[in-house]
């Protein structure tokens, strides 16, 4: 019956059109944290036009209370954001194919920074993962209360009761409270992969996918705009076609990304950070309690000195379910006690996910030349009270570590 299953999902995997781009999206989390926030406290000089931008993308989260706004100053305490990618064509500027109609949530990305402001992790919850949807409040009506369900795909949440509902959700799957939420469409992407002047990366083997229209050879590209969007969007052209491996090729970008930002080079040209902080708030719709720019800026201030071997991009481990994924329970369980308890996560030098293959490999020692001038921090010896050894079953990897894409010929037609 496992084999079944896992037969049945392998080809789900590979064969689902990628017309939807949400996942491009994924890159934004830390951006918003490091990016909008930087781009926010140095582009003050333009003060009233972010806050006007903020004030037109602005949506009231059940719980939320607007009148708790922080001062200016280092946020105190853990901060848990949620950035959530919509499928949706509704005002879109770019052409992202036919439109479907729908409003799915294809990217729901958990950013947590520990409480002593040392550490952060990013992690993932698959498009495919089956969930316990708890009781949401109408969004049009919010007297109304929309009725829970069980085994529903995390994708439909944004659809079935807004972006609360999707909060609310991830809330409940993994025991945190999370008060600052953050929904992004398609056109912010090449925006904002414009913005910060592309992104390098680096290909292990070449990618050619005739769906996305993307083909990079063997070694290093720098890409933004269409390519940069292209890039996040294939999966017939990396690992073994599924969406899975596709988040770790994705990572790749993320983490040279976050690399480029927070190396003094980008840091100090206050022209991209004012672009970077434009575009994020033009493209982004934010809940009441995060929209606000003193708030961003403490939250800024709170990831500025977070050291990249801090920083921790991975998985919400899953295992294949049908045409989905479900938890995988032991593993889930090790890495959100970890997380909640703000311990060092140590990962598992060889890694499974739910499906075969690889998105990404470590890159030689030739290949790795993305900016890295912010400090770095190796975790703490394996067996220390700080530290959890993950399963290997938890896919992913720091920003320190400088990845490639595994390319393939999947995408061919």
């Amino acid at each position: 019956m496992a084999a079944r299953a896992r037969a049945t999902l392998a080809r789900h995997g590979r064969l689902r059109s990628p017309g939807l781009v949400g996942s491009v999206l994924r890159f934004l989390a830390i951006g918003l944290c490091v990016v909008l926030v930087a781009g926010v406290s140095v582009g003050a000089i333009a003060y009233e036009r972010l806050v006007k931008n903020l004030g037109n993308h602005t949506v009231t989260l059940p719980g939320d209370d607007p009148t708790d706004i922080p001062a200016i100053g280092a946020y105190s305490g853990t901060v848990n954001l949620l950035l959530v990618g919509s499928d949706t064509r509704n005002g879109q500027k770019g052409h992202y194919g036919e439109n479907p109609g729908s409003t799915l949530n294809d990217v729901n990305i958990l950013v947590h920074i520990s409480a002593d402001h040392t550490k952060a992790t990013v992690i993932s919850f698959p498009r495919d993962l089956y969930v316990s949807r708890p009781e949401c409040t109408d969004p049009t009506d919010t007297a109304r209360k929309l009725p829970a369900a069980t085994g529903v795909k995390i994708n439909s949440t944004l659809e079935y009761g807004g972006l609360g509902c999707v909060r609310d959700t991830v809330a409940a799957l993994t025991g945190m409270s999370i008060p600052f939420a953050a929904l992004i469409t398609f056109d912010g992407v090449v925006e904002m992969s414009n913005a910060v002047g592309g992104v390098p990366v680096c290909v292990a083997s070449a990618i050619n996918d005739d769906y996305t229209g993307l083909h990079l050879a063997k070694g290093e590209h720098t890409i933004q705009g269409v390519t940069a969007l292209k890039f996040l969007r294939t999966r017939h052209g990396v690992g073994d076609g599924s969406d899975l491996t596709r988040i770790s090729s994705q990572q790749v970008f993320l983490s040279s990304l976050v690399r480029k930002i927070k190396s003094n080079a980008t840091l100090t040209d206050v022209t991209k950070l004012y672009g970077l902080a434009t575009a994020a708030t033009q493209s982004m719709t934010l809940s009441s309690g995060l929209a606000n720019v003193d708030t961003m800026v403490s939250i800024g201030r709170a990831v500025a000195g977070i050291p990249l071997g801090q920083f921790v991009l991975v998985q919400y481990p899953t295992t294949l379910y049908g045409d989905g994924l479900v938890p995988n329970d032991t593993s889930a369980t090790v890495l959100l006690n970890a997380v909640k308890a703000d311990k060092t996560l140590k990962l598992a030098k060889k890694q499974k996910g739910a499906t075969d293959g690889s998105g990404s490999v470590e890159a030689s020692p030739s290949t790795s030349s993305s900016p890295t001038s912010s400090p770095t921090s190796s975790p703490s010896p394996s067996g220390s009270s700080d530290t959890v050894d993950l399963p290997d079953t938890v896919v992913g990897q720091s920003v320190d570590q400088q990845t490639c894409s595994v390319g393939n010929d999947l995408g061919r037609r």
